[in-house]
């Protein structure tokens, strides 16, 4: 009962993140969002640190588990098409409904996290399925330096997110086309 409550106060959390921002993440903007008595949240979470670290480690697990799920749907990545399409899948996941609101909580703690040593551990990128496939894919094609291109690759539609979510659009397919294509790119010295 103890977990439950506390996954319950985490994704409350969350919540209060992704509508309020930081200032917003009390722990009593926590217990009225869990409709939970007064002083709940500062029982299982004592310091506002600790809820973070529930906070971000609750948004770790819910991540790694859409990005299981989202490789697994996915067909064998065959061409850079299927690549473009996984990635253009997974924007519109993260810019709307639930997946919006992790991914404004995701950022809020990135920044955070800048200053809070435990909270960046928790948030560092991990390996997943996600990832792994896109270095698959990668490797097959013999392309140079995979473990730079794949992080690059990563990074740049983590940049295509933050700007959906600042600037409300949508990621477009030409953008994700240039960095699948940039990832692809034979450059000079690379093996034929």
């Amino acid at each position: 009962m103890a977990s439950d409550r506390r996954t319950l106060l985490a994704d409350a959390a969350l919540d209060v993140l992704a509508d309020d921002g930081m200032r917003g993440l009390t722990h009593r903007a926590v217990d009225r969002r869990a409709a939970m008595p007064a002083g709940t949240t500062s029982a299982y979470f004592r310091t506002r640190a600790a809820l973070l670290t529930a906070l971000a480690s609750r948004l770790v697990q819910l991540d790694q588990a859409e990005l299981q799920a989202a490789a697994e749907g996915l067909a064998p990545l065959r061409t850079p098409a299927d690549l473009v399409d996984g990635v253009l899948a997974l924007t519109r996941r993260r810019l709307t409904g639930a997946g919006r609101r992790r991914s404004l909580a995701r950022h809020a703690c990135a920044i955070e996290s800048v200053r809070d040593e435990e909270l960046r551990e928790i948030l560092v990128p991990r390996e997943n399925a996600g990832r792994e496939a896109v270095r698959r894919f990668l490797t097959e094609r013999r392309v140079a330096d995979v473990e730079n291109r794949t992080h690059t690759l990563l990074t740049c539609i983590d940049g295509l997110i933050f700007d959906g979510l600042v600037n409300g659009g949508a990621v477009r397919r030409e953008a994700v086309e240039g960095l699948v294509a940039a990832a692809l790119r034979r450059g000079v010295g690379d093996p034929t």
